[in-house]
């Protein structure tokens, strides 16, 4: 039977965890991420759902665009979103030891993590970096509705979270949606080696002239040339950052 008592500290950090995880259009009990936490935690799909449109009420981001969140909640939202909104490594983090304590797993197994036999610093490394690659890219698919914002490739497995400012260059907005691209594994290569570049101004596409060097190759057209100067589709939140595109195309670009 589903729980009925009021929540935990740690039910409220993975509630928050998740709720960072979806655009504000998903937080509704039918969504596959609610469903599945719901399953964990031994409540309702429709509870999990509440509590994450109360961690909307607190969300700035939301307010300030006109929408708002459940405020019913509130009082018991708000301590947790002012500990954890702006250290998201930490709740991310967090959130994971959590389910793996639920659902009595190592860590490793619900992070996919396939080296058993991590000790120390060590494992402590690998399971933050993985919890972060984790859900970055949850993040940034379901922002973009798992679609490359160049192609239109809508097939999960082979789309990449793309960073705009490189992960090494920036530890602060690592895990900030407006820092990432939901890109097919061609353009992301692109993208990262400096090949191509997103206009801060109009966010089209525009050809380094390193890779306008190769224009006569038949490749060329098929891939690169039917995209210069097309703009990307923007995701349903979480534009990406025009000073975040302006780096990418200072530091990264390998110029015109």
């Amino acid at each position: 039977m589903p729980r009925k008592d009021l929540w935990s500290r740690e039910e409220l950090i993975v509630a928050l965890a998740l709720y960072f995880q979806l655009p504000f259009g998903r937080l509704n009990h039918g969504t596959p991420e609610v469903k599945a936490l719901a399953a964990i935690m031994g409540r309702t799909d429709n509870s999990v759902a509440i509590r994450l449109t109360n961690f909307a009420a607190c969300d700035p981001y939301i307010i300030n665009s006109g929408r708002h969140g459940m405020s019913a909640g509130v009082k018991v939202c708000q301590p947790i979103w002012d500990e954890f909104c702006n250290d998201k490594e930490r709740l991310f983090l967090e959130a994971e030891i959590i389910k793996s304590k639920m659902t009595k797993q190592p860590i490793e197994k619900v992070l996919g993590i396939s080296e058993t036999n991590l000790q120390g610093k060590v494992r402590e490394s690998v399971v933050k970096q993985r919890v972060n690659q984790n859900v970055f890219r949850t993040m940034i698919l379901n922002n973009y509705e798992s679609t490359c914002a160049i192609t239109g490739i809508n097939i999960p497995s082979m789309l990449i979270a793309s960073h705009i400012i490189p992960w090494a260059d920036d530890e602060g907005n690592r895990l900030n949606p407006e820092n990432g691209i939901c890109l097919s594994p061609l353009y992301d290569k692109a993208f990262d080696k400096g090949y191509i570049t997103i206009s801060p101004d109009d966010y089209k596409i525009c050809l380094s002239s390193a890779l306008l060097e190769y224009e006569n190759e038949e490749y060329f057209d098929k891939h690169f040339s039917n995209i210069s100067g097309r703009q990307i589709t923007l995701p349903i939140e979480h534009i990406p950052n025009r000073d975040f595109l302006a780096y990418h195309k200072e530091k990264v670009f390998m110029g015109r």
